[in-house]
C-alpha cells in the first residue's frame, strides 16, 4: 500500500467444494478493532456512481466487497492509490485520516463494511480542503481525487 494507514486484509476460507466456500473475519483477529456496526451498500444501478468522498477522524473500517467489483480511491493528503475489490474474501483496512472514494461499480457489486464505531455525522469530514487542513498537509497533487 501506497498511503498511509491503510492495509489489505485477507481472510481465511474454508471450501466445502460444491457445497461451498465460507471466509471468515473475526474481531482482533482479522479485523484489526471491535466491530460497532456493520452495513453494506448494494443496487447501484449507476455505474458512475460515487460513494464515500469523505474521511473520518476517528472510525476504522474494513471494505469487502463480497460480490461484484468496484475501485477505491485512497489519499492520506500525500500518497494516492486505487484498489480494485473483486475477492470475497480480500477485503481493505482504513484507518482514520483517510479520505476514500468508491467508484466503478458492477451491476451486482454488494460491499461489506465493518466499522469501528457506530455512525456519527461529526466524525466525517466532507470537504476536501478541510481534510488536507486537518492532516496537516498541504500537498496540490493529492487534489487529484477530489
Amino acid at each position: 500500500m501506497n498511503v498511509k494507514n491503510a492495509r489489505i486484509v485477507v481472510l481465511p476460507r474454508f471450501s466445502a467444494g460444491r457445497d461451498g466456500t465460507i471466509a471468515v473475519a473475526e474481531e482482533f483477529n482479522h479485523i484489526p478493532f471491535l466491530i460497532k456496526r456493520v452495513f453494506y451498500i448494494y443496487d447501484i444501478c449507476n455505474y458512475e456512481a460515487v460513494r464515500g468522498n469523505h474521511a473520518n477522524k476517528e472510525l476504522e473500517e474494513v471494505f469487502i466487497c463480497v460480490r461484484g467489483s468496484c475501485e477505491i480511491e485512497l489519499t492520506d493528503g500525500t500518497d494516492k492509490q486505487t484498489i480494485r475489490l473483486d475477492e470475497p474474501h480480500i477485503g481493505i483496512y482504513l484507518g482514520n485520516k483517510l479520505w476514500v472514494k468508491f467508484t466503478s461499480f458492477s451491476p451486482d457489486c454488494l460491499l461489506l463494511i465493518l466499522a469501528s464505531r457506530l455512525y456519527e455525522e461529526s466524525d466525517c469530514i466532507r470537504d476536501y480542503d478541510e481534510f488536507l487542513k486537518y492532516t496537516k498537509i498541504a500537498n496540490p497533487k493529492a487534489r487529484l481525487i477530489s
